[in-house]
């Protein structure tokens, strides 16, 4: 009995056809030649993947007991922190009381009721931009807090121009300098840049309330006695010294004070267990160790994650725990040369520049603007964009806000240069990698085999001035 034919025609006896039709095919096809073919694979890829610059920039310092004491030595000058806000209309506008502490002036004062109070008498005020806050040689009749806006500060030069020594941002504060002096006046003038909202406290509250409450005062009369005790360019306990003298005249003696409560930085750490099936890693192995490859992106991962912390951990990441008079911001939103210069020149021996992939463009645009070419530096082999010798490294870890600024930061790195170091221990049980261990947590009932992938690790700044970053960077494109 014959086969039965359908519309096309017969379902045997036909010569085979090529699959686009026109023809006949007289050898095999490719198609189905690869059934009887391997392929060449590649290893499993991961788009996540970064350079991570920030990690082999730094100098990793092998720390044994888990925890690193920063000692330094006594600082008498209180660094300046920045306030916070808390807002619930365009006119209920209120500073946070606890983080009214750090004003240097309030540094360590511990009355909670006392800066529920000072909040309150703080009032709310619009500027508009262009306006004229104060000018130098004026009293200080009121202290400033910078809610938002961008303001200058400018003196009068030797020749009569006008010369920007400074810019005040969100969270800045303005006036507190003005504690401890009979008849305090400021010694720039401000003028507001953009519209901008200012919490305002008039000095007759300072002085009232200082009047009303003892421990007030008395924690302002430290602060003042504080300030008028010798110290160094840096605000350090001063040790007495002589030069240029002849004779034999009396030499004062001293010490070098230490800070009596030193900084500790204990290893943080990223981990994940990784889970892989008894089948798999039986029979699935060639030509490439599943566990291996399992292994290998789950370690990439972790890597990457410990950048992240190191850039914006709020315990020890950069960005949270870089001295506040080591940042500065932009004069005019772009990163300019001219604010490169100023972020490289409040440090010594500055070795990296760590920016956003956007913040370089936007700085080469400014570059371009002016003719100039930003020149490189070889780093492992790579060309390197830099400016003045330093190599600016690209890190995707450093935010973009939601007003399209990031930052840009500087870095001295070493233990002998007093810099930023990175912080690990080695020679942990099952290291895979420094800091890095891999631990075998055993099968479980569903054939489960599960390993332990933990990296240790921290960052320590040793001096404030071991690091600083150029704020408000604007990286969106501006019209020429």
């Amino acid at each position: 009995m014959s086969a039965p034919e359908s519309a096309s025609g017969p379902a045997t006896d036909e010569p085979a056809t090529r699959p686009d039709g026109e023809g006949q095919l007289t050898s095999l096809s490719t198609q189905a030649a690869r059934q009887l073919a391997t392929t060449t694979k590649s290893e499993p890829q991961m788009q996540a993947i970064s350079s991570r610059w920030l990690l082999r920039a730094l100098p990793w310092v092998d720390v044994k007991g888990g925890t690193y004491r920063v000692n330094r030595r006594l600082q008498l000058r209180i660094g300046r922190g920045r306030v916070q806000f808390e807002q619930n209309g365009a006119d209920d506008i209120k500073v946070i009381p606890e983080t009214l502490t750090e004003l240097p002036v309030l540094r360590g004062y511990s009355d909670t009721d006392v800066l529920k109070e000072v909040a309150t008498r703080f009032r709310v005020r619009d500027v508009r931009a262009g306006q004229v806050l104060f000018e130098a040689g004026q009293r200080v009749t009121e202290a400033y807090l910078v809610v938002h806006g961008k303001f200058t500060r400018y003196t009068a030069g030797k020749y009569g121009e006008e010369e920007i020594t400074g810019v005040v941002t969100d969270g800045d504060q303005m006036g507190d300098e003005a504690i401890g002096q009979s008849n305090p006046l400021w010694l720039s003038s401000v003028r507001a840049e953009t519209a901008g909202v200012l919490l305002v406290l008039p000095w007759d509250v300072v002085t009232e309330i200082t009047d009303r409450v003892p421990s007030l005062a008395a924690h302002l009369e430290a602060f003042a006695a504080r300030q008028k005790l010798p110290m160094n360019r840096k605000g350090e306990a001063d040790v007495p010294v002589q030069a240029g003298h002849v004779g034999e005249p009396t030499l004062n003696g001293g010490f070098v004070n230490y800070d009596l409560a030193p900084r500790e930085y204990e290893l943080s750490l990223t981990q994940t267990v990784l889970r892989v099936h008894t089948r798999v890693a039986d029979l699935y192995n060639n030509p490439m160790n599943q566990t291996e490859q399992q292994l290998r992106l789950t370690v990439e991962e972790i890597r990457e994650r410990q950048e992240w912390e190191l850039v914006n951990n709020r315990e020890f990441g950069l960005l949270h725990n870089v001295d506040y008079g080591q940042r500065v911001s932009t004069f005019a939103g772009p990163p300019t040369p001219d604010d490169m210069d100023e972020l490289l020149s409040m440090r010594r021996k500055t070795k990296v520049f760590l920016a956003h992939p956007k913040a370089i463009a936007a700085f080469f645009r400014q570059c371009n603007r002016r003719g100039l070419v930003p020149g490189t530096a070889s780093v492992e082999g790579h060309e390197i964009p830099a400016w003045r010798g330093v190599p600016i490294f690209p890190c995707n870890k450093i935010p973009i806000s939601r007003d399209h600024t990031s930052s840009i930061i500087a870095l001295r790195t070493g233990e002998s240069d007093q810099g930023v170091i990175g912080l690990h221990q080695t020679g942990i049980p099952d290291e895979f990698q420094p800091g890095l261990n891999v631990r075998f947590m055993g099968i479980d009932t569903a054939a489960i085999i599960r390993y332990l992938v933990t990296a240790y690790y921290s960052m320590a700044i040793l001096v404030p001035d071991a690091a600083g970053i150029l704020e408000n960077v604007q990286i969106g494109r501006t019209a020429d």
